[in-house]
């Protein structure tokens, strides 16, 4: 098997040690170079042809969206880009995703050293996941910022990613599950890499009085919150950030607190948000399969599940719950997503009735609404 080349571009030089070091070590992947700024890097991409580039999102000369801007412009190529873990950070790497990039991670914690283990396990699966992308230099449209962003990119394969705990770790799953159909109807999104903007795709084209839509996004804290305001500036819903006892209600959306699980509750004839620090769930907190099997709980029938691009499996098993119980069940198709790794799990489980590309799912969630309230 080819190896997938590397170019790592960052100006500390310490980051790039340790990165070179982590992605070395597995034998699928091999650090061809190392950059300390965009200038250098350009040269070094012409020289030895990577296939995936990660990124310093801040550094001297040029910065990292300047040059993303660039790259996707002129050779397009999947790049990770790496974060600091702070609302600056958040934003500029969300900027980032709406230019191209396949997928973000935090910088290494060099001061934890029993992390970095961890933190090399999660880099090396984002980019082995990012080398199997198609990223394609297309007209785009304006994004919210003014700038351009592709249209679409599509995934070759999806990596596998093994499971520590189910959702039964968070919430038991009861053996029958028998709600009446109610005229409250609650939306339900699951997403990962690629995620952040084809959820602002989704709730772009949303009306202002929509039924309740929670989502769960894999993402880390401080990101949830910046991801919030900028859903919250794009779509005609009132878009926030779930808190623990929050009252859910039509026209709103509620996105899961980076490192929380988002649960659905029913509390008399009302929903409300549920937060939980439990065990990550098929490695993630927030996991979809967490927030899919409490909207089964709560709501059952009464409900619409959407599983979009991401890797891994997670919220497939949780949507196939959704099915059962009677709900409306939507999967992102292969070509629009940037990673069919869980749509793909659920199509394969059979937990979808639709499978529609991503910008023909705000239709499938309206006439799913329609064929709820029949």
């Amino acid at each position: 098997m080819k190896s997938i080349r590397v170019l790592i571009i960052d100006d500390s030089a310490l980051v790039r040690k340790l990165l070179t070091e982590m992605l070395n070590s597995d034998p699928d992947i091999e650090v061809v170079g190392a950059a300390m700024d965009p200038h250098i890097a350009r040269q070094k991409i012409k020289e030895l042809n990577p296939d995936v580039l990660t990124l310093d999102v801040e550094m001297p000369r040029m910065d990292g969206l300047s040059f993303l801007r660039q790259l996707m412009r002129l050779r397009p190529m999947p790049v990770v880009m790496i974060s600091s873990l702070t609302q600056e950070g958040a934003e500029t790497t969300l900027d980032a995703l709406a230019l191209g990039a396949v997928d973000f991670i935090g910088k290494p914690r060099v001061d934890v050293a029993n992390l970095l283990q961890d933190y090399a396990e999660e880099i090396i699966r984002k980019i082995k996941n990012a080398a199997a992308v198609k990223v394609t230099a297309r007209a785009g449209r304006p994004a919210a910022n003014g700038e351009m962003k592709p249209e679409s990119r599509s995934a070759a394969g999806a990596l596998d990613v093994d499971s520590k705990y189910s959702a039964t770790v968070i919430l038991q799953r009861p053996a029958n599950i028998k709600i009446m159909k109610t005229t409250d109807k609650i939306i339900a999104i699951g997403a990962s890499t690629g995620g952040t903007e084809a959820i602002k795709e989704v709730l772009e084209q949303m009306p202002a009085d929509s039924p309740a839509i929670m989502i769960t996004q894999h993402i880390p804290p401080v990101f949830s919150s910046a991801f919030a305001q900028r859903m919250n500036r794009t779509s005609a819903m009132t878009v926030v950030e779930a808190s623990d006892g929050l009252q859910v209600m039509p026209g709103h959306v509620y996105i899961a607190p980076g490192d929380r699980h988002l649960l659905l509750r029913r509390d008399g004839a009302r929903y409300r948000c549920s937060l939980s620090d439990g065990p990550p769930v098929n490695r993630h907190r927030p996991s979809v399969d967490v927030l899919f099997r409490s909207v089964t709980q709560a709501a059952g029938r009464n409900a619409i599940g959407i599983i979009m691009t991401g890797m891994g499996a997670d919220g497939a098993r949780g949507l196939g719950e959704m099915r059962e119980a009677g709900a409306i069940t939507i999967a992102q198709d292969e070509k629009s997503s940037v990673v069919w790794g869980m749509p793909g799990e659920a199509v394969k489980l059979g937990a979808a009735q639709k499978v529609v590309p991503l910008g023909q799912i705000p239709a499938a969630i309206m006439a799913g609404l329609k064929e709820l309230q029949d």
